[in-house]
């Protein structure tokens, strides 16, 4: 395991050399000039930090992912592609010249944790999170092995981290969003349906702690925007579905706020409800726009899974926690399913019909 004061991974750490000497003469000649063509085979096939100088083999480094999804989940398993391509790219071979452990708890807090705990005890040399609640889950867990986290909104505000130039603890990575992206997302949904005079933020506390701090900036915008804003908090699939129904009868929007996961596990309901019962609303996430959704706006998550690969990478080759910087997001796409359009009976006004991709 890496520490962050610098210590190697346990696959860079020089192996104890062999004891005892070989043998003299032209038989231990032939016998060396046999192991050394052994090794330059296996160089071939193998990188060459996988042999240590005596030439036993090196332990081979291992990559534990914690999502907050479960297994099936089309999206998150896409993305999970990303980042294993991600390190493909950059010569790490899952299960060739690494060992990739991903776990799949879904957003159950209990389940995390738990999941978090397995998967440190495993000892990896580099642990991986796709969500604050996954990246909390591995922090309680172990502050020595490097975490290496993505999709987080402003990682400063919910303490995960202090410094974002210089990192102190074990953790870095990249962020989506700060919470000022509350009042993007109200803004879009209000220059699509401009009758509207409100709207929900939906989030589960549990897998967005972070959610009082989006609402608290969208709370700057209700002048602004001539509308009233409230949170909605959820926990189950019922809850969703009973905001949803309290939207429709006070013709209110909905901002769907990034979760963790959560709402990924009840999109099959939710979207096709939301069209049903006419409610419009906002991701933060372009999956949920590209299955049926009405529009989305946010930065490329997938994009974040590769970049995350990077740092993943960088740590197996031996680089420090604290020289790796926490990134923010800069280029950020508006969605637009035509088929919720016209479902919900809107118009796109000519300025976001410029800048949306229209997805059909």
């Amino acid at each position: 395991m890496i520490k962050p004061s610098g210590r190697q991974p346990r696959f860079l750490q020089q192996s104890r050399h062999a004891k005892g000497a070989g043998h003299q003469g032209d038989s231990g000649r032939a016998m060396k000039r046999r192991e050394f063509m052994a090794l330059i085979g296996a160089a071939v096939a193998c990188p060459v930090f996988a042999r240590a100088q005596d030439g036993a083999p090196r332990p081979m480094p291992s990559v534990g992912v914690l999502t907050g999804n479960l297994v099936g989940d089309g999206g998150a398993q896409m993305r999970v592609n990303a980042f294993q391509q991600g390190l493909a790219d950059l010569g790490w071979i899952a299960n060739q010249n690494y060992r990739l452990d991903v776990r799949w708890p879904g957003s159950n807090p209990t389940w995390q944790e738990r999941e978090a705990r397995e998967l440190v005890a495993t000892g990896p040399d580099v642990l991986f999170a796709t969500s604050t609640a996954t990246t909390r889950a591995l922090r309680a867990a172990t502050q020595i092995i490097p975490i290496i986290f993505v999709g987080l909104s402003d990682p400063v505000g919910t303490g995960l981290v202090v410094d974002l130039a210089r990192p102190t603890s074990n953790l870095t990575g990249f962020s989506l969003y700060e919470h000022a992206m509350s009042g993007k997302w109200l803004s879009l949904l209000k220059d699509l349906v401009p009758s509207m005079s409100s709207a929900m933020l939906l989030y589960n506390p549990e897998t967005a702690p972070y959610a009082p701090l989006y609402l608290q900036a969208a709370h700057q915008v209700e002048n602004r925007l001539r509308m009233t804003v409230t949170g909605a908090s959820v926990r189950s699939g019922a809850e969703i579905a009973g905001v949803i129904e309290t939207a429709a009868r006070n013709g209110s929007g909905l901002v769907v706020l990034p979760d963790g996961g959560f709402f990924s596990t009840q999109s099959a309901m939710g979207i096709p409800l939301l069209i049903q019962r006419r409610v419009p609303a906002i991701f933060a996430v372009r999956f949920y726009a590209v299955n049926g959704g009405l529009m989305s706006y946010g930065a490329d998550l997938t994009q974040q899974f590769r970049d995350g690969a990077g740092y993943v990478a960088r740590i197996l080759r031996g680089a420090e926690v604290r020289s790796l910087p926490v990134q923010f997001a800069t280029r950020f796409d508006l969605v637009i399913n035509m088929r919720a359009v016209h479902a919900l009976g809107l118009a796109i006004p000519e300025r976001l019909l410029m800048e949306a991709e229209l997805i059909d």
